[in-house]
């Protein structure tokens, strides 16, 4: 331990550790920008600027470390003198229209600006603008970057894409796609962990609100809702709603008075995904193990992630055959609403609007792909909204969810199971894939938590089951930079799977790219207690027992892998190109 002062106070800190974090440690502020721990210590901001009595300049909390007897000043007139000039800099050259930013409000310049009482600059502006494809589901304005570096840092060391990149020096360093190329010519995943990494707007999602509103006033339009797993983990966030007051019923009401005709559970169509995908397991061992010279390759690999299917597209094209044919629960939630219930409804497919709201920007690329369309040539999902965008559609709605009921989730679509809750978190899909595969395997059920081996926050992990006498050996793994080096294993043939299951996002669905943004703090695992414990709690447990998913086999789908199914619920991965 060290022995030090910091603003008057005896502070002991372990040794190694940063003025910033030992400050902390007795419930000292120091204020910062750039700074992400373990991610981005470059110092590069000037904000956590600290004086150390005996040094000549300031230096930097966040990463200069503690010695013996150091005596610090977080406040002095010379440390707060230069962090507001610094600041001051940043905010000549930053376009602060915050009325009109997605983040005004939740900014942590327009936060340290505030609390540092600059009501003027003194300097004059310029703001580098940008040219951007804004169809794309992921914007950058490069008039709000800060030249942070976070964005660079986690598509670099989080997702493993480097994406990002710094261009020229000094005064005119920018941040930039990297080769200054447009976005949709390298190969982004667009899993957001960029926006949720950003501390001001300059990263953003694709805004697509006016879309469903204009939507639901159409009166020829049958508008229909489903919530995706992880949103019930997060959508009150930014309302300061409770976990216990933000459910998903809650938000049924909520989606329903903003003028929804129908709000479904995606959970409904997890548990599809769950029957097709573990059939189409089963088929793919029994004809591997068969032999043979067409004898498909494994492992089988998850396709319920549309970050995951863009990476091993664009980096790993050789892999693209062994993932799962079978679509993400929100394709197939689209597919079946504009033609199952289509027909149970009566009305033209054309005039059902599908409306996903989804812990994630990929899924906006993924609706919008070429081969996620119906006979009528409608796509299945028409929108893909991200948490933040039902969140400013609540919000332009002046609804307060306190003052709503809760509202059941409207049927047959909208009946979930504890195996489709836990879609929304690491390992969630391979344990209820597990569930269902042992049933269909030996026709009894196995403990609800016979499998959860695979739970765990460890970004590569596997573990070997026996399922009726063949030893199944699985993978489960998040965030890109994980799947990487996963498939460099497999590819140099240093490991062997049957199952793999992959997500893009840091913790799965529930540290989507499209969730609420708490800056500097990771709620992955926080909002994946969420969904296991209910899980836990739900009646029902196993993905082959959901109600709605076997009525909607026996009216209509017949059974697994048939082909009405295959038509209907699995797509092709290489119809569609990625850079």
């Amino acid at each position: 331990m060290v022995k030090l002062t910091i603003d008057g106070k005896l502070v002991e800190a372990p040794e190694g550790s940063t003025i910033l974090e030992a400050a902390a440690s007795v419930g000292i502020n120091i204020p910062t920008l750039c700074y992400l721990k373990d991610l981005n210590e470059v110092g590069g901001c000037r904000v956590c600027v600290v004086e150390v009595e005996g040094a000549e300049q300031l230096v930097a909390a966040c990463n200069n470390t503690v010695l013996e007897g150091m005596v610090v000043h977080t406040n002095s007139p010379k440390a707060r003198s230069a962090r507001k000039t610094n600041v001051q800099l940043l905010l000549s050259q930053h376009d602060s229209s915050c009325t009109s930013c997605v983040r005004s409000g939740n900014c942590t310049l327009q936060t340290v600006a505030n609390d540092l009482g600059i009501y003027r600059l003194p300097y004059k502006k310029h703001v580098e603008h940008n040219s951007w494809d804004r169809s794309f589901p992921l914007i950058r304005d490069n008039e709000k970057c800060i030249r942070c570096l976070r964005c660079i840092q986690v598509c670099e060391k989080v997702q493993g894409l480097g994406v990002w990149d710094l261009t020229n020096r000094a005064s005119h360093a920018s941040v930039d796609v990297r080769g200054r190329k447009p976005i949709t010519a390298v190969d982004c995943a667009a899993c957001g962990q960029c926006i949720t990494h950003c501390p001001v707007g300059a990263l953003r999602e694709r805004d697509d609100t006016d879309r469903v509103f204009d939507a639901i006033a159409d009166p020829n339009k049958v508008v229909m809702f489903q919530v995706a797993p992880a949103v019930r983990t997060s959508w009150g966030e930014q309302l300061g709603l409770s976990h216990e007051e933000a459910t998903v019923e809650r938000l049924c009401a909520v989606l329903h008075e903003i003028g929804a005709d129908y709000v479904f559970d995606t959970d409904f169509s997890a548990d599809l995904t769950i029957m097709e995908e573990g059939s189409e397991l089963l088929h793919r061992i029994a004809e591997h193990d068969a032999g043979g010279e067409d004898a498909p390759a494994l492992p089988l690999m998850t396709s319920c992630c549309p970050g995951w299917v863009r990476y091993v597209k664009a980096r790993y094209p050789q892999f693209v055959p062994q993932v799962s044919t079978s679509k993400s629960p929100q394709q197939m939630f689209g597919a079946m609403a504009k033609t199952h219930y289509a027909e149970v409804l009566g009305v033209d497919p054309k005039d059902v609007f599908c409306v996903s709201v989804m812990p994630c920007v990929a899924k906006k690329a993924e609706a919008a792909l070429p081969t996620m369309v119906g006979d009528s040539g409608e796509p299945d999902v028409d929108v893909a909204l991200t948490v933040r965008e039902v969140v400013r559609m609540i919000r332009a709605s002046h609804i307060d969810p306190v003052n709503l009921d809760d509202r059941e989730l409207d049927r047959p679509l909208g009946f979930g199971t504890g195996a489709g809750v836990i879609f929304g978190t690491t390992g969630g899909v391979m344990e209820a894939a597990l569930r269902s595969a042992y049933f269909l395997v030996t026709g009894k059920n196995p403990e609800p938590d016979a499998f959860k081996e695979v739970r765990g926050r460890e970004g590569w992990r596997e573990c070997t089951f026996d399922l009726n006498g063949r030893e199944l050996r699985i993978a489960v793994c998040h965030g890109l930079a994980n799947a990487g080096k996963l498939l460099d294993a497999l590819d140099k043939d240093l490991t062997y799977y049957d199952f793999v299951e992959v997500m893009a996002c840091p913790g799965g669905c529930v540290g989507g790219g499209g969730q609420p943004i708490h800056d500097g703090r990771e709620l992955a695992g926080e909002r994946a207690r969420v969904l296991r414990s209910l899980d836990k709690g739900a009646q029902v447990r196993f993905s082959h027992e959901n109600p709605d998913v076997l009525a909607c086999y026996k009216d209509y789908l017949g059974e697994p892998l048939s082909e009405k199914a295959e038509h209907l619920l699995h797509t092709d991965h290489s119809a569609w190109y990625m850079p």
